[in-house]
């Protein structure tokens, strides 16, 4: 059964030269030891990392296993790669049929100093609307963060708004404008979806397999998170095939080696970026705020 939120205690009142910004903290990810796993720590490394260097991991955990720069790695044949994985399999005592990932750092996409002064927005807009600010500062640090990009698929926007979807919430998309730009109407949609769409949804999957959640654990957020980013017929699909018998940690774990219909690696990334990401703002603020006050639970 649903329980209700209790978001408060969790806000935090952050001074950036002279600036003040309302943020979520992440001491649930701490609490939980969410911050200890290796795909957390993976991601954090990679999204401070330049575009010109990789990390060579474990697909199926993203154990690290060694660094190359790009340059390097693309001078090397198709056979020379090859065989540079086995012997790094045989070193690590790596199945020969497990893959392995040559993955290049992108601090040029996440660019959480320009995305920080956003974050107070996004929450506001969405407490507003009587929704978890969590899922705003989420979605605001991972999707397109500091900057305005189009995806391959056609979403646009600081919340990446598919065309159909921002038109479902009252924004204006045509060939002239695109109102997906504009961040308070951006926001405001994606709360609505969120909180009309994406949670409804998921506590139907959750029900269906008699599946108890509290709303404000961070596993049920993350779970809701990737309806938003998967959608949930494939987040429905990937639950059916784990069978679970309750929700927790363990449930999110196996998403993440799981695939089914279109929740495929991209899916299954998501929350870990979404985890990498808040203990990346949580670093940035402790080292760089003025000033950093607790809210107190109303």
């Amino acid at each position: 059964m649903s329980q209700p939120l209790s978001w408060n205690n969790e806000k935090i009142i952050v001074t950036a030269n002279g600036t003040k910004n309302t943020l979520l903290n992440a001491e649930n990810i701490f609490a939980d030891g969410w911050d200890e796993l290796a795909q957390a720590r993976f991601w954090q490394k990679i999204m401070l990392l330049s575009p010109d260097s990789c990390i060579i991991n474990v697909a199926s955990n993203r154990q690290i296993i060694g660094y190359t720069s790009v340059r390097k790695w693309e001078s090397q044949s198709e056979i020379e790669k090859a065989a540079y994985k086995t012997t790094l399999k045989a070193a690590n005592n790596i199945p020969l049929d497990e893959r392995i990932y040559i993955t290049t750092g992108k601090n040029d996409f996440y660019k959480f100093k320009d995305v920080f002064h956003s974050l107070s927005k996004g929450v506001a807009v969405f407490e507003k609307n009587g929704l978890d600010p969590w899922y705003a500062q989420s979605i605001l640090l991972i999707e397109s963060p500091g900057q305005i990009k189009k995806s391959v698929a056609g979403a646009y926007g600081a919340f990446q708004l598919m065309p159909s979807v921002a038109k479902k919430y009252g924004l204006i998309v045509t060939a002239s404008i695109d109102e997906r730009t504009d961040f308070d109407k951006s926001a405001l949609a994606a709360s609505k979806l969120i909180s009309t769409v994406c949670i409804p949804e998921a506590k139907k999957i959750l029900n269906r397999h008699n599946i108890t959640y509290k709303e404000s654990d961070l596993w049920f957020r993350l779970f809701v998170m990737h309806c938003y980013h998967a959608g949930a017929m494939n987040v429905s699909a990937v639950v059916d095939k784990i069978k679970p018998t309750k929700g927790s940690k363990d449930l999110i774990l196996k998403m993440w080696t799981t695939t089914a219909a279109s929740f495929g690696n991209n899916s299954q990334n998501y929350s870990q970026l979404i985890l990498a990401a808040q203990i990346i703002l949580n670093d940035m603020i402790y080292a760089e705020c003025d000033d950093i006050v607790h809210c107190g639970t109303k």
